[in-house]
């Protein structure tokens, strides 16, 4: 099994990373290097994976591949984008408190 297998799911989510996602970090063709090389380490994840588990997983950013075992000789490649912003604020941990300014002027 290598990347080549998988070939036709790679060309589907590039065409699709294309055509509907923006990406302010990754080009086209910077997606299509990732691609490969997170199948690439999904299908080393696959093959060395302990006995009972069914699936090797890669994952970035801002796509994650997973190679699922099933009834076919060849595992199921999924390939799925992580939708996210840059610009998202990240929020405080429940245990810290906001900072609140306290005004220099004398209460009347």
């Amino acid at each position: 099994m290598t990347v080549d297998t998988f070939k036709s799911e790679i060309a589907a989510a590039i065409k699709a990373y294309d055509k509907y996602i923006i990406c302010i970090d990754k080009t086209p063709e910077d997606f299509e290097a990732s691609l490969t090389s997170l199948t690439a380490k999904a299908i080393k994840a696959y093959e060395s994976r302990g006995a009972g588990f069914r699936h090797g997983i890669a994952l970035d950013k801002e796509v994650t591949v997973i190679l699922s075992q099933c009834d076919e000789p060849l595992p199921m490649c999924g390939i799925y984008f992580n939708l996210h912003s840059p610009y998202q604020k990240k929020s405080l941990p429940k245990t810290v408190k906001p900072l609140v300014e306290k005004s220099s002027k004398p209460k009347q």
